[in-house]
């Protein structure tokens, strides 16, 4: 990707009027995001936003903010990703006035006061340095493999940052950090709800109050060719093995073959849905966890949202498969009696099994009746992401970022004239399993006996409970035999501790 350069997005504005509509939204998305963290201090973006949202402005400090905003039942949030940063606004169309004074002064006179900084900066420290590595193994291992998959990148770090880096932080560079990356000349300006032009053209206005710097946003890199299949096992005290793989991917939303790419992902594994053949497989018919989904592009905060949020757009792409943890042997030897000689957990198995279902995807295709239906739920589904005034101009927002006008509805209309040869073909030309990387955030009693399982590509057989194991059909253990011997080109495998992540 080029560096970007901004003056042609100045003051740009994207509007949805909603006359009927008893609320105003407004979205300022910055063309920024953590790629424009220095080095040595990843994570600055995030607390300059944090220091903005959760911080006073020059007539009030930051519990006053909230006070006033409390009778309005007004709302204001902040997000930053790899290449932007958005802070949103809601309120009662009534309350308008009096809401819009506190978003001029968050916006153009933050306070950036000691006590906000140091406030927003230890809790920021606090996410990198305890909760990401002991809440959730799941979102763990999700970021970890970002972490593998960019290495040499300015993609590579989380949006929170490194444990160094934000120790490196001080409030001057927050304050220099937004002079220079939070500009009026990489902007864009979304408007929804039940507005008057007077309300538009004065947000316009006072928006080119904003430091007047043209930003060049660093270039994101290409990710490093990846050669065979490379896995990294997280070691630490866990309940089970969570894993997350992926491979990067030449294809965003900006591309027609988008479409039918989403067509196979749906059917292969769509998010939190219980029908995708991921899930069937792996939990529905083995009872091996709590779910198992593929994706196409990034897919934030996937523990709590039901639906794609908008508002994370990227030009670096990758595809990703989220097993959600399986027993580890430790696990089953405790529970089961018959399996007391079991020495491997589940993740060595759910990993074939995985790959082998895109494997055959790729080789076989679809089923015309597979397509039929998965189509025709994704042209009613993706509706779903527009629900709110929010999430409608967020998208409409993001489709300006990939040079579209309306992402939802030109997907729509791509899928309504897509084929099932159009999905086989865009499968075979982006998805392969050859070359790939896997993050596994495990218990230390099982790290060692999995990376040798995986190095020499031992033959993984499934361990069932007796109860288990004499429901199943017969067509499951034979597929379980073909899946336990199913090779994988594994090249590299490494133990990392937990403490030694994130640095």
């Amino acid at each position: 990707m080029a560096a970007f350069f901004t003056n042609a997005f100045s003051q740009e504005i994207v509007e949805l009027k909603m006359p009927k509509s008893d609320k105003v939204v407004v979205k300022l998305m910055f063309r920024n995001g953590s790629v424009c963290d220095p080095a040595g201090k990843e994570g600055l973006t995030r607390l300059t936003v944090s220091a903005v949202t959760s911080g006073g402005t020059k007539d009030m400090s930051y519990a006053q903010v909230q006070e006033k905003l409390y009778p309005m039942a007004a709302y204001y949030s902040s997000s930053v990703d790899k290449e932007v940063s958005i802070i949103s606004f809601e309120v009662h169309k009534d309350f308008l006035p009096q809401f819009y004074e506190i978003i001029k002064g968050i916006m153009l006179t933050p306070s950036f006061a000691q006590q906000d900084f140091d406030r927003v900066k230890s809790n920021q420290q606090n996410y990198v340095d305890q909760v990401i590595r002991s809440s959730s193994d799941e979102e763990y291992s999700k970021m970890a493999l970002e972490d593998f998959l960019f290495r040499g990148t300015a993609y590579r770090h989380m949006v929170m940052g490194t444990s160094e880096g934000i120790k490196a932080i001080t409030l001057e560079d927050v304050k220099e950090h937004y002079k220079k990356y939070f500009t009026k000349n990489n902007l864009i300006i979304g408007i929804a709800g039940n507005y008057t032009d007077d309300f538009k053209n004065t947000l316009l206005s006072d928006m080119k109050m904003l430091p007047d710097v043209n930003v060049t946003v660093p270039e994101n890199g290409v990710p490093e060719k990846i050669d065979g299949i490379n896995v990294e096992i997280i070691s630490k005290d866990a309940f089970g093995s969570a894993v997350f793989m992926g491979f990067p991917m030449n294809i965003t939303r900006s591309n027609d073959e988008f479409a039918a790419l989403m067509v196979a992902n749906s059917y292969l594994g769509e998010h939190r849905k219980s029908y995708g053949v991921l899930y069937d497989k792996i939990r529905t018919t083995r009872s091996m966890n709590y779910g198992d989904y593929s994706y196409i592009e990034w897919y934030d905060n996937g523990a709590a949202n039901m639906l794609p949020p908008p508002g994370v757009p990227r030009t670096s792409n990758y595809f990703s498969i989220w097993i959600r943890p399986v027993q580890i042997g430790k696990q089953l030897r405790q529970q089961y009696t018959e399996l007391s000689d079991v020495k491997l957990g589940h993740a060595h198995f759910a990993i074939r099994l995985a790959l082998r279902e895109v494997d055959k995807l790729i080789k076989d295709g679809i089923s015309q009746k597979d397509f039929d239906a998965t189509r025709e739920f994704l042209r009613s589904y993706i509706k779903l992401y527009v629900q709110s005034p929010s999430s409608r101009l967020g998208y409409l927002m993001d489709s300006k970022f990939y040079g579209r006008t309306d992402y939802i509805n030109e997907m729509d209309g791509l899928l309504a004239k897509l084929t099932k040869e159009d999905v086989d073909r865009a499968v075979r030309k982006y998805w392969q399993i050859e070359n790939l990387k896997i993050t596994i955030v495990t218990d230390k009693s099982e790290a060692e006996e999995l990376a040798a399982s995986l190095r020499n590509n031992t033959p993984s057989p499934m361990s069932y409970s007796n109860f288990v194991k004499s429901g199943l059909p017969k067509e499951v253990t034979d597929e379980d035999e073909e899946v336990a011997n199913f090779r994988l080109n594994v090249k590299n495998v490494s133990i990392i501790k937990s403490e030694d992540t994130f640095k």
